[in-house]
């Protein structure tokens, strides 16, 4: 059994990239950044990133590469975009074409690709302030949800807001708003706490994206801002490309949490 909590990202990044891990990388090469991945033809990629400067919540931007390349340089340089991320989703007119391991067959030399900040990130602060993590105990995707929060549109690029949700006891949220609110580059402190109906999600039991997390007895559900939000914003721009990262599958950088940091 591969110890991937204690893993360095590059040898994570290198299982990864000969398909001997394919599953959701929350937990692993602990204390490390992980990011959301989109990729878009450069046409689109001005919209793009001003998209994600309109809407930091979703979508804070860590690192965009060269047209055409698929390294990095400030995440992780010398990674490979087109087959270090376990699971991707190609969006072809707003509907989802395919899930595919790698990109060899949809790599284009006109392609942009952008990292946003990952709520994976910030689970080792939660870990080091004892607050459990249901999804990492009991080992399944975190729960995503669609919500009627409407994003700040631009270009071609609208739609609504995906979150992640964690069930935090009650006794704790304080600490895990405080824990979360240090690191705005990877979605930062929540952005609803409690009825999930007021945020427009009718059955916290079936999760949009992700599997369903037990809520136990005196436990509150807590939602944060998600990377998945590009996956939505796809669906409804309807966008001639747009690749992403399954939600869940995320590509693992090399810089350490704490580098992110607000104090």
């Amino acid at each position: 059994m591969l110890d991937l909590a204690n893993m360095t990202p590059e040898q994570v990044r290198e299982l990864i990239g000969k398909n001997q891990i394919n599953q959701p990388t929350s937990g692993m090469c602990t204390g490390h950044i992980q990011a959301n991945v989109v990729i878009v033809p450069k046409s689109l990629a001005y919209d793009f990133l001003l998209f994600a400067q309109r809407n930091p919540k979703s979508c804070p931007v860590l690192d965009v590469t060269d047209i055409g390349s698929s390294e990095p340089r400030l995440m992780a340089k010398g990674a490979d975009l087109k087959s270090e991320v376990p699971k991707y989703r190609i969006y072809k007119y707003g509907e989802l074409v395919d899930e595919v391991s790698d990109l060899k067959e949809y790599w284009r030399d006109d392609l942009v690709c952008f990292l946003l900040g990952c709520s994976f990130s910030f689970e080792s602060v939660l870990l080091n302030a004892s607050i459990p993590i249901r999804h990492i105990e009991d080992n399944h995707n975190v729960p995503m949800y669609l919500t009627n929060i409407d994003t700040e549109p631009a270009g071609q690029f609208h739609g609504k807001m995906v979150v992640s949700m964690r069930p935090i006891p009650y006794q704790m949220i304080t600490r895990a708003v405080q824990a979360t609110s240090r690191f705005p580059q990877v979605h930062g402190a929540p952005i609803h706490v409690g009825d999930p109906s007021l945020i427009g999600i009718k059955d916290i039991h079936s999760p949009d994206f992700g599997d369903p997390s037990i809520i136990k007895d005196g436990e509150v559900p807590v939602f944060w801002a998600c990377g998945v939000t590009p996956q939505s914003i796809a669906m409804t721009s309807k966008p001639e490309l747009m690749i992403t990262h399954a939600p869940g599958y995320m590509f693992i950088c090399d810089p350490k949490d704490e580098d992110l940091a607000v104090l």
